[in-house]
């Protein structure tokens, strides 16, 4: 297997994490019979640790395969989610760390933060970048 190819599944693999825990298991835990936001926020805590811990691996992949072979084309889009997780990780996800410490203490509603949107939207602007850099890198 090539370089690209190689780089092309490692950020298919991450988007379909990504999108399989942000968008359907993330919200859909909260849904669920008994969970409350307390339990919800517990759960939430240990996956996204988990998840982003296989995201930074991905990621140090990801990077030491392009930085190889030479970046381009699609290597542009999996290097931008990258950055992305590394915003994500630095300075989104300790304000959600404070927030739900708060909330488990008794100390905050549950109600969202401006932390959380940001996460979000930094989670679709990631998703875009690894099915774009994927998918390109696959096509060239």
């Amino acid at each position: 297997m090539d370089t690209q190819t190689t780089a092309a599944a490692l950020a298919l693999v991450w988007f379909g994490m990504v999108v399989a825990i942000s968008f359907i298991e993330a919200p859909l835990k909260f849904r669920a019979p008994g969970i409350t936001t307390e339990l919800g926020l517990g759960i939430g805590r240990l996956v996204f640790a988990a998840l982003n811990g296989v995201e930074g691996l991905l990621a140090l992949l990801i990077f030491a395969v392009l930085v190889s072979d030479g970046v381009g084309g699609g290597g542009w889009w999996l290097l931008g989610a990258v950055v992305v997780l590394i915003v994500q990780l630095a300075a989104v996800r300790p304000a959600l760390r404070q927030r739900t410490r708060a909330v488990l203490g008794g100390g905050g509603t549950g109600a969202r933060s401006r932390a959380h949107w940001w996460y979000v939207g930094l989670e679709v602007v990631k998703a875009a970048c690894l099915i774009i850099g994927g998918v390109q890198l696959l096509a060239a």
